[in-house]
């Protein structure tokens, strides 16, 4: 049981990521079943490593943001590929950051270095997914709360860094 008295049983991996200048950054185990035949991480998979990426993140009871793993849908993704990752380069680096936050949605930006790789190096993959707060009873999108879009505008990035 974590120290604050929560008790979480939906935590992936042992790193569940801190607050950086540049936004939140996980590691990310890479799975033997996440490499293509080349030995370099399939892109279906990759975009599951994004998402355990966010789950620390978000998702967590000692989170703001923890009721929206009850409803929170993927309305956009985008994935592009400027280096290769290689199975062997595990943990990954994912940094997270806020590009664009609404009332109801928010759009993530990634960085994804190998393991190992220089924070300020370029990243091997850049991606943005557009998430949508969602009321599963409703079926519609949710306005988010005070405090989820606090805690988000405050990993906003206002300039590119890759």
């Amino acid at each position: 049981m974590p120290q604050d008295g929560t008790d979480d049983r939906r935590r992936l991996f042992e790193d569940e990521g801190h607050r950086t200048d540049d936004g939140y950054v996980v590691r990310v185990p890479v799975r033997w079943s996440d490499m293509d035949v080349f030995a370099h991480i399939n892109h279906a998979r990759m975009v599951t490593l994004l998402e355990e990426a966010r789950i620390p993140w978000l998702f967590y009871d000692d989170k703001p943001t923890h009721a929206m793993r009850k409803g929170c849908l993927v309305a956009d993704l985008h994935v592009k590929y400027q280096g290769q990752i290689r199975h062997d380069e595990s943990p990954i680096s994912v940094t997270m950051f806020v590009e664009r936050l609404r009332a109801v949605d928010f759009t993530v930006g990634y960085e994804v270095r190998p393991y190992g790789a220089d924070p300020a190096a370029k990243p091997a993959v850049v991606a943005t997914t557009q998430l949508v707060s969602f009321d599963i009873d409703t079926q519609r999108p949710r306005r988010m709360t005070p405090e989820e879009k606090e805690y988000l505008a405050s990993f906003v990035r206002t300039t590119p860094q890759s």
